[in-house]
């Protein structure tokens, strides 16, 4: 039984809050915490079945961060904030010596970049303090580690190439929306273009390469190369890999609406100013943009987010896809929430679980493909994620 903290009380915050409370064999209490406290309150008001507590909290700020610690005393901190946050909570883990998860990679926030490098870097830190720090305990990232790595252990002798695929096929009836935080949503697809091959990365110009892929129970989807975090620890980790990319669905009513803010300036991270103030045009466009907690009660359709690797197993080639296909309608029955931010809340929930329960334990800084994949394939379905497998059919 286990207390623990959650920074953060966006759609993701509250999935992974109400899964905690499902899993109360782990979950013993929680505390929410976020610059917003009438945020943690709404989340809070729905969970009946284990104490939850709220707070106030600027995570930008390490010191504060460090004190809630202190006074609540969790056995780990579920960072579900902002990407620009991971460091300063990192750094108060490891001032208190409570372990730490987090569901995507820190990116600085005058910067549209992000990399594990600036993460990796307290790896000695945390072993020395004899914490454990698990990095990217989402969908993809998290799952999608998590599928290439039980690939490696039961149907490969080699990997040769990854391909991430992430469908979207929703429809949430809004005009312009991103699914999860827009500054950082933009921000990911608005940059080039990487994708790794032959022991190095290549950069492409965003958006600038896209195929048709036939998804499991979706259909034909165009599909665009984007560089994500995980192609980057995967690679490390798999050094058998000679290609890896990620693939993510996009319409082109969205497209055409990016293309134009992109146009007049609307994606800018630098400051402009406006009548004497100072203001992020990307800042500003959030502010304005519909929040992606509020889309789950009118979204209808599928997501479906998998790994396809082709290699050799026994002597022979081998095409494996292995995947989950979620439902937006369902999501939103269940714990209020469209099924981007399910996906990514379910992975989290678990991942926390496995280190709560020493399942998965070490000494550092760790990735998910970096432990045995077999006790969190065996709990995900159990706890709404269900996962299916195809051989010998290539997608891309």
């Amino acid at each position: 039984m286990s207390k623990v903290l959650i920074i953060g009380a966006g759609g993701v915050a509250n999935v992974v809050a109400r899964k905690c409370a499902q899993n109360s064999e782990v979950y013993s209490e929680l505390l929410i915490a976020s610059r917003t406290q009438s945020k943690c309150d709404k989340i809070a008001s729905a969970i009946q079945n284990i104490p939850v507590s709220t707070a106030k909290v600027d995570a930008d700020k390490s010191e504060e961060v460090a004190a809630l610690i202190r006074d609540f005393k969790p056995e780990l901190v579920m960072n579900i904030a902002l990407p620009y946050q991971d460091l300063s909570i990192m750094d108060a883990c490891l001032k208190e010596g409570v372990h730490y998860l987090d569901t995507a990679n820190y990116e600085p926030k005058d910067e549209a970049h992000f990399e594990y490098s600036w993460q990796w870097a307290y790896h000695e830190r945390f072993k020395e303090a004899g914490i454990m720090a698990l990095l990217g305990s989402g969908f993809d990232p998290g799952m999608t580690n998590v599928y290439t790595a039980y690939a490696k252990k039961h149907h490969f002798d080699r990997m040769d190439t990854l391909d991430i695929l992430d469908c979207n096929a929703g429809n949430h009836g809004k005009a312009f929306a991103t699914n999860f935080n827009p500054e950082i949503n933009i921000r990911e697809i608005t940059q080039p273009g990487r994708f790794y091959k032959d022991g190095s990365f290549h950069t492409i110009p965003a958006m600038s390469k896209h195929q048709a892929v036939n998804y499991p129970e979706i259909g034909d989807r165009e599909s665009y190369v984007l560089f994500h975090e995980e192609l980057e620890s995967l690679v490390k980790h798999f050094p058998e890999l000679k290609q890896a990319r990620f693939w993510m669905t996009f319409g082109q009513q969205y497209l055409t609406y990016l293309d134009v803010l992109q146009n007049v300036g609307m994606t800018r991270i630098d400051p402009v100013k406006f009548q004497g103030v100072e203001i992020v045009p990307l800042e500003f466009l959030k502010a304005v943009l519909p929040e992606p907690g509020t889309l789950g009660e009118n979204y209808s359709g599928k997501t479906c987010i998998g790994c396809q690797i082709v290699g050799e197993k026994d002597g022979k080639p081998k095409t494996y896809f292995v995947y989950n296909v979620c439902d937006h309608a369902e999501c939103y029955k269940e714990v209020e929430a469209q099924a981007i931010s399910y996906t990514t809340g379910v992975p989290a929930m678990l991942g926390g679980a496995m280190i709560l329960k020493g399942i998965w334990k070490g000494e550092g800084v760790f990735n998910m493909e970096q432990f045995d994949p077999d006790p969190f394939m065996a709990e995900i379905g159990k706890w709404g994620l269900p996962w299916k497998e195809i051989t010998g059919v290539k997608l891309v």
